[in-house]
Protein backbone atom coordinates (compact mmCIF):
# COMPACT_ATOMS: atom_id res chain seq x y z
CA UNK A 1 0.00 0.00 0.00
CA UNK A 2 2.86 2.62 0.50
CA UNK A 3 4.63 1.85 -2.66
CA UNK A 4 2.96 5.28 -4.64
CA UNK A 5 4.76 6.80 -1.60
CA UNK A 6 8.10 7.81 -4.28
CA UNK A 7 8.53 11.21 -2.87
CA UNK A 8 9.31 11.13 0.72
CA UNK A 9 8.69 15.34 1.01
CA UNK A 10 5.13 14.24 -0.51
CA UNK A 11 4.67 11.71 1.93
CA UNK A 12 5.05 13.49 5.36
CA UNK A 13 3.47 16.11 4.04
CA UNK A 14 0.14 13.72 3.33
CA UNK A 15 1.07 12.44 6.75
CA UNK A 16 1.29 15.60 8.81
CA UNK A 17 -1.67 17.49 7.04
CA UNK A 18 -3.67 15.27 6.89
CA UNK A 19 -4.04 15.86 10.78
CA UNK A 20 -5.27 19.48 10.18
CA UNK A 21 -8.68 18.38 10.85
CA UNK A 22 -7.95 15.27 13.22
CA UNK A 23 -4.97 16.52 15.44
CA UNK A 24 -7.62 17.00 18.22
CA UNK A 25 -10.02 14.69 17.21
CA UNK A 26 -11.22 11.60 19.34
CA UNK A 27 -8.43 9.51 20.07
CA UNK A 28 -8.67 5.52 18.45
CA UNK A 29 -7.16 2.13 19.43
CA UNK A 30 -4.73 2.60 22.07
CA UNK A 31 -0.76 2.66 21.15
CA UNK A 32 0.55 -0.42 22.21
CA UNK A 33 -1.88 -1.76 20.46
CA UNK A 34 -0.63 -0.82 16.84
CA UNK A 35 -0.01 -2.78 14.02
CA UNK A 36 3.07 -0.97 12.20
CA UNK A 37 3.96 -1.17 8.13
CA UNK A 38 7.37 -2.42 8.03
CA UNK A 39 8.45 0.56 5.38
CA UNK A 40 7.54 4.10 5.00
CA UNK A 41 10.80 5.56 3.32
CA UNK A 42 13.21 2.35 2.71
CA UNK A 43 12.81 0.24 0.07
CA UNK A 44 10.90 -3.36 0.59
CA UNK A 45 13.79 -5.04 -1.35
CA UNK A 46 15.84 -4.42 2.07
CA UNK A 47 14.36 -7.69 2.91
CA UNK A 48 16.15 -10.07 0.65
CA UNK A 49 19.31 -7.88 0.80
CA UNK A 50 19.39 -7.94 4.49
CA UNK A 51 17.21 -11.20 5.39
CA UNK A 52 19.40 -11.22 9.32
CA UNK A 53 17.43 -7.79 10.27
CA UNK A 54 14.02 -7.85 11.96
CA UNK A 55 12.60 -4.82 10.05
CA UNK A 56 9.00 -5.66 12.23
CA UNK A 57 10.59 -4.17 15.41
CA UNK A 58 11.41 -0.97 13.13
CA UNK A 59 9.08 1.30 15.19
CA UNK A 60 8.62 3.58 18.40
CA UNK A 61 7.06 0.87 20.67
CA UNK A 62 4.43 1.85 23.55
CA UNK A 63 3.76 -0.14 26.29
CA UNK A 64 1.37 1.76 27.67
CA UNK A 65 -2.53 3.33 26.23
CA UNK A 66 -1.47 6.51 25.45
CA UNK A 67 1.54 8.73 25.78
CA UNK A 68 1.14 12.33 26.52
CA UNK A 69 4.63 13.67 25.58
CA UNK A 70 4.50 11.97 21.91
CA UNK A 71 0.90 12.92 21.50
CA UNK A 72 2.00 16.67 22.31
CA UNK A 73 5.48 16.34 20.11
CA UNK A 74 2.97 15.58 17.25
CA UNK A 75 0.66 18.33 17.85
CA UNK A 76 3.69 20.76 17.56
CA UNK A 77 5.20 18.96 14.25
CA UNK A 78 2.07 19.27 13.52
CA UNK A 79 1.82 22.68 13.83
CA UNK A 80 5.28 23.80 13.12
CA UNK A 81 4.33 21.98 9.29
CA UNK A 82 1.23 24.19 8.66
CA UNK A 83 1.55 27.50 10.06
CA UNK A 84 5.52 27.35 9.76
CA UNK A 85 5.49 29.36 13.43
CA UNK A 86 8.03 26.85 15.75
CA UNK A 87 10.96 25.64 16.63
CA UNK A 88 11.37 22.24 17.91
CA UNK A 89 14.83 21.26 19.51
CA UNK A 90 15.79 17.69 19.09
CA UNK A 91 18.85 15.78 21.15
CA UNK A 92 20.18 12.62 20.74
CA UNK A 93 22.76 11.49 23.39
CA UNK A 94 25.25 8.94 23.21
CA UNK A 95 28.89 7.69 23.15
CA UNK A 96 31.36 6.90 20.07
CA UNK A 97 28.60 6.23 17.94
CA UNK A 98 27.18 9.92 18.42
CA UNK A 99 30.31 11.53 19.03
CA UNK A 100 30.82 10.49 15.54
CA UNK A 101 27.79 11.65 14.00
CA UNK A 102 27.27 10.08 10.78
CA UNK A 103 23.86 8.56 11.25
CA UNK A 104 22.99 10.91 13.38
CA UNK A 105 23.70 14.15 10.65
CA UNK A 106 21.72 11.64 8.20
CA UNK A 107 18.95 12.61 10.46
CA UNK A 108 19.85 15.80 11.07
CA UNK A 109 20.03 16.48 7.01
CA UNK A 110 16.52 14.52 6.55
CA UNK A 111 14.84 16.62 9.35
CA UNK A 112 15.90 19.70 8.02
CA UNK A 113 15.43 19.41 4.22
CA UNK A 114 12.49 17.56 4.46
CA UNK A 115 10.18 20.18 5.62
CA UNK A 116 9.36 23.55 2.91
CA UNK A 117 10.41 26.46 4.80
CA UNK A 118 11.50 25.02 7.64
CA UNK A 119 15.41 24.49 7.83
CA UNK A 120 15.36 24.94 11.51
CA UNK A 121 19.04 25.65 13.25
CA UNK A 122 22.34 23.69 14.00
CA UNK A 123 21.89 24.27 17.33
CA UNK A 124 24.88 22.67 19.78
CA UNK A 125 28.82 22.14 18.58
CA UNK A 126 31.43 21.61 20.64
CA UNK A 127 35.11 22.03 18.46
CA UNK A 128 35.66 18.35 19.22
CA UNK A 129 39.26 18.43 17.33
CA UNK A 130 40.33 21.14 19.24
CA UNK A 131 40.38 18.70 22.51
CA UNK A 132 42.31 16.33 20.85
CA UNK A 133 39.69 13.73 19.24
CA UNK A 134 37.34 13.17 16.46
CA UNK A 135 35.50 15.59 15.39
CA UNK A 136 31.87 15.91 13.25
CA UNK A 137 32.50 15.89 9.67
CA UNK A 138 29.29 18.27 9.38
CA UNK A 139 31.48 21.10 10.54
CA UNK A 140 34.91 22.09 11.49
CA UNK A 141 36.51 24.48 14.26
CA UNK A 142 40.27 25.69 13.32
CA UNK A 143 42.82 27.66 15.72
CA UNK A 144 46.18 28.52 15.97
CA UNK A 145 45.46 28.82 19.99
CA UNK A 146 46.80 26.39 22.43
CA UNK A 147 44.46 24.50 23.96
CA UNK A 148 44.22 21.87 26.66
CA UNK A 149 41.29 19.23 25.94
CA UNK A 150 39.28 17.17 28.74
CA UNK A 151 36.28 14.96 28.07
CA UNK A 152 34.19 13.34 30.75
CA UNK A 153 35.47 9.69 30.11
CA UNK A 154 38.59 9.09 32.15
CA UNK A 155 38.85 12.39 33.37
CA UNK A 156 40.97 12.79 36.71
CA UNK A 157 41.52 16.30 36.89
CA UNK A 158 38.30 17.20 39.31
CA UNK A 159 38.57 20.81 39.39
CA UNK A 160 37.87 20.55 35.63
CA UNK A 161 33.80 21.07 34.94
CA UNK A 162 32.12 19.87 32.14
CA UNK A 163 28.50 21.34 30.66
CA UNK A 164 26.18 19.24 28.22
CA UNK A 165 28.45 18.47 25.99
CA UNK A 166 30.76 16.26 28.45
CA UNK A 167 34.29 17.91 27.07
CA UNK A 168 35.74 21.08 27.70
CA UNK A 169 38.83 22.82 26.54
CA UNK A 170 40.78 25.71 28.12
CA UNK A 171 43.45 28.05 26.80
CA UNK A 172 45.41 30.29 28.37
CA UNK A 173 46.70 32.55 25.62
CA UNK A 174 46.05 35.87 25.93
CA UNK A 175 44.61 36.14 22.14
CA UNK A 176 42.43 32.97 21.84
CA UNK A 177 40.93 32.37 17.95
CA UNK A 178 38.97 29.97 16.66
CA UNK A 179 37.33 29.61 13.47
CA UNK A 180 33.81 27.71 12.55
CA UNK A 181 32.39 26.31 9.36
CA UNK A 182 29.98 23.62 8.04
CA UNK A 183 31.43 21.32 6.26
CA UNK A 184 29.95 18.05 4.47
CA UNK A 185 26.48 17.75 4.84
CA UNK A 186 23.61 18.91 3.14
CA UNK A 187 21.60 21.17 6.37
CA UNK A 188 23.87 24.16 6.45
CA UNK A 189 21.71 26.49 8.22
CA UNK A 190 22.90 30.05 8.61
CA UNK A 191 22.76 31.75 11.94
CA UNK A 192 22.20 35.15 13.57
CA UNK A 193 23.40 34.76 17.03
CA UNK A 194 25.92 32.39 18.36
CA UNK A 195 26.07 31.43 22.32
CA UNK A 196 29.00 30.62 23.86
CA UNK A 197 29.66 28.61 26.73
CA UNK A 198 32.06 29.66 29.28
CA UNK A 199 33.55 30.54 32.54
CA UNK A 200 31.08 31.82 34.58
CA UNK A 201 31.21 35.35 36.62
CA UNK A 202 33.08 38.14 34.93
CA UNK A 203 34.79 37.38 31.47
CA UNK A 204 38.03 39.39 31.45
CA UNK A 205 37.90 39.36 27.67
CA UNK A 206 36.49 41.12 24.50
CA UNK A 207 35.09 39.49 21.93
CA UNK A 208 35.78 40.48 18.14
CA UNK A 209 34.86 39.28 15.12
CA UNK A 210 37.62 39.10 12.01
CA UNK A 211 35.35 39.94 9.05
CA UNK A 212 34.91 43.85 8.89
CA UNK A 213 31.17 43.29 7.31
CA UNK A 214 29.90 41.13 10.45
CA UNK A 215 28.09 44.18 12.38
CA UNK A 216 26.77 43.19 16.03
CA UNK A 217 23.62 44.26 17.25
CA UNK A 218 23.40 42.95 20.50
CA UNK A 219 25.48 41.27 23.50
CA UNK A 220 23.83 39.72 26.26
CA UNK A 221 26.23 38.15 29.13
CA UNK A 222 25.45 35.45 31.82
CA UNK A 223 27.18 35.72 34.55
CA UNK A 224 25.34 33.17 36.73
CA UNK A 225 25.06 30.81 33.83
CA UNK A 226 28.22 31.28 32.10
CA UNK A 227 28.03 32.37 28.44
CA UNK A 228 27.95 35.19 26.12
CA UNK A 229 25.43 35.56 23.52
CA UNK A 230 26.18 38.03 20.08
CA UNK A 231 23.29 38.76 17.80
CA UNK A 232 24.66 39.37 14.61
CA UNK A 233 22.69 41.97 11.98
CA UNK A 234 22.56 39.69 9.49
CA UNK A 235 22.57 35.83 8.82
CA UNK A 236 26.09 34.35 8.10
CA UNK A 237 27.26 30.66 7.76
CA UNK A 238 30.99 30.93 9.14
CA UNK A 239 32.88 32.74 11.99
CA UNK A 240 36.13 34.18 13.17
CA UNK A 241 36.26 34.80 16.93
CA UNK A 242 38.83 36.38 18.76
CA UNK A 243 38.84 36.65 22.80
CA UNK A 244 41.04 39.11 23.50
CA UNK A 245 42.06 39.35 27.17
CA UNK A 246 41.32 42.72 28.72
CA UNK A 247 43.62 42.23 32.17
CA UNK A 248 47.63 41.72 32.27
CA UNK A 249 46.82 38.95 34.63
CA UNK A 250 46.97 35.01 33.08
CA UNK A 251 43.86 33.79 32.95
CA UNK A 252 42.32 30.41 31.78
CA UNK A 253 39.43 30.78 29.09
CA UNK A 254 37.15 27.73 29.41
CA UNK A 255 34.97 26.75 26.87
CA UNK A 256 32.19 24.51 27.17
CA UNK A 257 30.04 24.34 23.68
CA UNK A 258 28.16 26.85 21.61
CA UNK A 259 24.68 27.26 20.43
CA UNK A 260 24.31 28.51 16.54
CA UNK A 261 20.62 29.75 16.31
CA UNK A 262 19.01 31.58 13.88
CA UNK A 263 15.39 33.15 13.72
CA UNK A 264 13.78 30.43 11.34
CA UNK A 265 11.28 27.96 11.87
CA UNK A 266 11.95 24.19 11.84
CA UNK A 267 13.93 21.19 13.76
CA UNK A 268 17.33 21.46 15.22
CA UNK A 269 19.21 18.10 15.43
CA UNK A 270 21.56 18.14 18.73
CA UNK A 271 24.05 15.57 19.14
CA UNK A 272 25.95 14.76 22.55
CA UNK A 273 28.46 12.05 22.06
CA UNK A 274 31.90 11.26 24.04
CA UNK A 275 33.76 8.27 23.11
CA UNK A 276 33.58 5.64 26.03
CA UNK A 277 30.85 7.31 27.79
CA UNK A 278 28.32 5.46 29.88
CA UNK A 279 25.34 7.07 31.26
CA UNK A 280 27.34 7.21 34.70
CA UNK A 281 29.57 10.05 32.85
CA UNK A 282 26.81 12.51 32.01
CA UNK A 283 25.42 12.37 35.43
CA UNK A 284 29.22 13.45 36.89
CA UNK A 285 28.54 16.60 34.71
CA UNK A 286 27.84 19.51 37.17
CA UNK A 287 26.70 22.00 34.23
CA UNK A 288 24.92 19.68 32.46
CA UNK A 289 21.21 20.32 33.35
CA UNK A 290 21.56 24.32 33.91
CA UNK A 291 22.64 24.32 30.15
CA UNK A 292 20.34 22.27 29.04
CA UNK A 293 17.58 24.37 30.11
CA UNK A 294 19.03 27.47 27.63
CA UNK A 295 18.13 25.48 25.08
CA UNK A 296 15.43 23.12 26.25
CA UNK A 297 14.28 19.87 24.63
CA UNK A 298 11.19 18.55 22.57
CA UNK A 299 12.30 15.23 22.09
CA UNK A 300 15.06 13.37 23.49
CA UNK A 301 16.48 10.06 21.80
CA UNK A 302 18.71 8.00 24.88
CA UNK A 303 21.62 5.58 23.07
CA UNK A 304 23.76 5.36 26.39
CA UNK A 305 24.35 1.75 26.93
CA UNK A 306 27.05 0.09 25.11
CA UNK A 307 29.37 1.78 27.73
CA UNK A 308 27.81 0.55 30.58
CA UNK A 309 27.04 -3.07 29.51
CA UNK A 310 30.80 -3.45 28.45
CA UNK A 311 31.52 -5.45 31.28
CA UNK A 312 31.84 -9.44 32.43
CA UNK A 313 28.03 -11.21 32.78
CA UNK A 314 28.28 -10.74 36.83
CA UNK A 315 29.78 -7.69 36.93
CA UNK A 316 26.58 -5.81 35.12
CA UNK A 317 24.12 -4.58 37.64
CA UNK A 318 21.07 -4.04 35.66
CA UNK A 319 19.18 -1.61 38.67
CA UNK A 320 21.91 0.77 38.44
CA UNK A 321 21.74 1.01 34.67
CA UNK A 322 17.73 1.70 35.20
CA UNK A 323 18.71 4.10 38.27
CA UNK A 324 21.19 6.33 36.40
CA UNK A 325 18.76 6.49 33.42
CA UNK A 326 16.03 7.37 35.43
CA UNK A 327 18.13 10.19 36.88
CA UNK A 328 19.20 11.78 33.57
CA UNK A 329 15.71 11.39 31.96
CA UNK A 330 14.16 13.53 34.75
CA UNK A 331 17.22 15.90 34.18
CA UNK A 332 15.31 16.04 30.47
CA UNK A 333 12.14 16.80 31.88
CA UNK A 334 12.81 19.47 34.64
CA UNK A 335 14.10 21.09 31.38
CA UNK A 336 10.85 20.49 29.85
CA UNK A 337 8.06 18.66 31.25
CA UNK A 338 6.54 17.70 27.85
CA UNK A 339 9.72 16.25 26.68
CA UNK A 340 8.98 13.49 24.55
CA UNK A 341 11.92 10.83 25.49
CA UNK A 342 12.48 8.40 23.22
CA UNK A 343 14.74 5.36 24.82
CA UNK A 344 16.76 3.09 22.28
CA UNK A 345 18.30 -0.10 22.84
CA UNK A 346 22.00 -0.47 22.65
CA UNK A 347 23.01 -2.47 19.57
CA UNK A 348 24.68 -5.87 20.34
CA UNK A 349 28.25 -6.22 20.37
CA UNK A 350 30.80 -8.55 22.07
CA UNK A 351 32.48 -8.36 24.85
CA UNK A 352 36.39 -7.66 23.90
CA UNK A 353 35.62 -9.47 20.72
CA UNK A 354 34.67 -12.57 22.06
CA UNK A 355 32.06 -13.14 24.03
CA UNK A 356 28.37 -12.72 23.68
CA UNK A 357 27.49 -10.15 25.91
CA UNK A 358 23.91 -10.88 27.68
CA UNK A 359 23.69 -7.34 29.17
CA UNK A 360 22.16 -5.53 25.80
CA UNK A 361 19.21 -7.44 26.80
CA UNK A 362 18.96 -6.84 30.48
CA UNK A 363 19.21 -3.00 29.85
CA UNK A 364 16.40 -3.76 27.23
CA UNK A 365 14.14 -5.18 30.17
CA UNK A 366 14.98 -1.96 32.77
CA UNK A 367 14.36 0.37 29.46
CA UNK A 368 10.91 -0.91 29.37
CA UNK A 369 10.20 -0.69 32.83
CA UNK A 370 11.35 2.89 32.40
CA UNK A 371 9.18 3.28 29.01
CA UNK A 372 6.20 2.20 30.88
CA UNK A 373 6.69 4.33 34.18
CA UNK A 374 7.31 7.86 32.04
CA UNK A 375 4.55 6.65 28.79
CA UNK A 376 7.15 7.01 26.62
CA UNK A 377 8.66 5.31 23.76
CA UNK A 378 11.33 2.47 22.68
CA UNK A 379 13.36 2.24 19.59
CA UNK A 380 14.71 -1.60 19.86
CA UNK A 381 17.83 -1.52 17.62
CA UNK A 382 18.61 -4.70 19.36
CA UNK A 383 15.89 -6.32 18.21
CA UNK A 384 15.77 -4.72 14.63
CA UNK A 385 19.82 -5.77 14.59
CA UNK A 386 18.66 -9.75 15.46
CA UNK A 387 19.36 -9.89 18.94
CA UNK A 388 22.13 -11.64 20.71
CA UNK A 389 25.13 -12.30 18.35
CA UNK A 390 23.76 -10.48 15.50
CA UNK A 391 26.88 -7.92 15.37
CA UNK A 392 28.92 -10.58 13.82
CA UNK A 393 26.30 -11.26 10.85
CA UNK A 394 26.10 -7.40 10.50
CA UNK A 395 30.20 -7.48 10.19
CA UNK A 396 29.99 -10.44 7.61
CA UNK A 397 27.77 -8.16 5.62
CA UNK A 398 30.26 -5.19 6.22
CA UNK A 399 28.44 -2.85 8.71
CA UNK A 400 30.05 -3.49 11.07
CA UNK A 401 33.86 -3.35 11.93
CA UNK A 402 35.84 -5.97 13.72
CA UNK A 403 35.79 -4.72 16.81
CA UNK A 404 31.94 -5.85 17.12
CA UNK A 405 30.94 -2.97 18.62
CA UNK A 406 31.08 -0.08 16.12
CA UNK A 407 29.77 0.51 12.17
CA UNK A 408 31.47 0.92 8.86
CA UNK A 409 29.90 4.00 7.20
CA UNK A 410 27.32 1.98 5.43
CA UNK A 411 26.60 0.42 8.69
CA UNK A 412 25.64 3.80 10.47
CA UNK A 413 24.19 5.39 7.41
CA UNK A 414 21.57 1.88 7.01
CA UNK A 415 20.95 3.08 10.77
CA UNK A 416 20.14 6.01 10.16
CA UNK A 417 17.90 5.14 7.25
CA UNK A 418 16.23 2.31 10.19
CA UNK A 419 15.57 5.71 12.85
CA UNK A 420 14.19 8.07 10.20
CA UNK A 421 11.98 4.72 8.85
CA UNK A 422 10.87 4.17 12.55
CA UNK A 423 9.93 7.95 13.26
CA UNK A 424 7.62 8.36 10.26
CA UNK A 425 5.90 5.49 11.40
CA UNK A 426 5.13 7.04 14.84
CA UNK A 427 4.12 10.15 12.86
CA UNK A 428 1.62 7.70 10.99
CA UNK A 429 0.61 6.01 14.05
CA UNK A 430 -0.11 9.33 15.69
CA UNK A 431 -2.17 10.11 12.69
CA UNK A 432 -4.22 7.35 13.01
CA UNK A 433 -4.10 7.12 16.73
CA UNK A 434 -6.48 10.52 16.66
CA UNK A 435 -8.67 9.93 13.42
CA UNK A 436 -8.54 6.80 11.61
CA UNK A 437 -11.34 7.56 9.39
CA UNK A 438 -9.11 10.23 7.15
CA UNK A 439 -6.46 7.78 6.87
CA UNK A 440 -5.34 7.82 3.18
CA UNK A 441 -3.46 4.14 4.00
Amino acid sequence: MFKFLQEQKYWVSVLLFGAIISSYAQKQQPLNHYSYPDFIRQDTALCSIYDFVDFSKNNYAFYTEDSPNFEYLYHQMDSMIRFQDRKLNFYHIGGSHVQADIYTNDIRMFLQTNFTGLPGERGWVFPLNLAGTNNPGSYRFSSPSNFRGYRIVGNKDKTIDFGTMGVTVISSDSVVQLSFEHKYTVSKPGFCKVRIFHNKGELPYELNFGDNEILIADVVRNYEIGYTEIEFTDKIDSMNLQFVRTIPQRFELEIYGFQFLNEDPGISYNTIGVNGAGLYSYLDCARFEEQLKTYPPDFFAFSVGTNDANVPYDHFKPEVYKANLEKIMNIVLRANPNCALLLTVPNDAYYRRKSLNKNVAREREMIIELAKKYKMAVWDFYGVMGELGSSKTWMKKSLMRTDLVHFTAPGYHFKGDLFIDGFLKYLLQMREYFDTSTSNF
